[in-house]
């Protein structure tokens, strides 16, 4: 149980990755406070677990007042924070000429400015503690383009950023802060937005090494791993887990035999 005695803060953690996210951390033995803005999946995420071991904030992470409010009750009722995970995400599509500029200022405000508040608002606690850890859920999306996605793709690029430069500047408050990059992941958001393809058809995953999308809980052990003392030596690192799909070559994909 890697986690015991640690407590952590996540975000987004109603559904899809943040869901499994939190099942993994309880089962490592950490203590978790889980913000959304839908208190009823909040609710039921909880209800898997033991009694005492979670506390459920409904909030909105775009808000500087629910991010103060969220990180109080989490030391209040934690008596620490060791650890936050910035998983909430907003995706949706747009190129630079048609984006819709409520969209574009949805992901900023959700992919990129919640997560800087939340650290801004988390570090100093780690510095009075001692260390900590953050976890960044970035996307392969920040690391390569998808194709009208300007907004998604330009936030988590950001994110990426933002994790390199609070590795650099709190390291030395053995404050460490990595980002995991994942790729296609069929949850509830990725099977609205695309429809056949995030139903999980082979379609266009016949290219990619391992043939399909990951199941949102094959994304936490990762992020398990990096929020626990295994990784102290490890900040401001960028981890790709996305079924190998960064090492395809679109041109050499379709000369690939079945």
């Amino acid at each position: 149980m890697k986690l015991d005695n640690k407590v952590a803060l996540i975000t987004g953690a109603g559904s899809g990755i943040g869901a499994a996210i939190a099942e993994r951390f309880v089962d490592d033995g950490a203590k978790i406070c889980i913000i959304g803005r839908r208190r009823k999946n909040l609710d039921d995420v909880a209800s898997q677990f033991p009694s005492g071991v979670v506390k459920v904030f409904p909030g909105d992470i775009t808000k500087y007042e629910d991010v103060k409010a969220v990180v109080k009750a989490t030391i209040g009722w934690g008596g620490k924070l060791d650890i936050l995970v910035n998983n909430a995400a907003f995706n949706f599509e747009g190129g630079v000429v048609d984006i819709d500029l409520d969209d574009w200022q949805k992901h900023l405000d959700t992919n990129l400015n919640a997560p800087l508040l939340l650290m801004r608002e988390t570090i100093p606690h780690m510095k009075e503690l001692g260390g900590g850890s953050i976890v960044n859920i970035a996307s392969l999306g920040g690391l390569r383009c998808l194709s009208g996605r300007v907004g998604y793709c330009t936030t988590k690029a950001a994110l990426i950023m933002l994790t390199k430069q609070a590795a650099l500047d709190y390291g030395r408050y053995k404050i460490r802060c990595n980002a995991v990059c994942p790729g296609f992941v069929l949850t509830d958001m990725t099977r609205g937005h695309f429809g056949e393809f995030g139903k999980g058809n082979l379609g266009p995953f016949k290219n990619l090494p391992l043939k399909r999308g990951a199941e949102p809980y094959e994304i936490p052990g990762i992020c398990s791993y990096l929020a626990s003392d295994d990784s102290r030596f490890m900040t401001g690192s960028v981890l790709r887990i996305d079924g190998g799909t960064a090492i395809v070559d679109v041109f050499d994909a379709g000369l690939q035999e079945e």
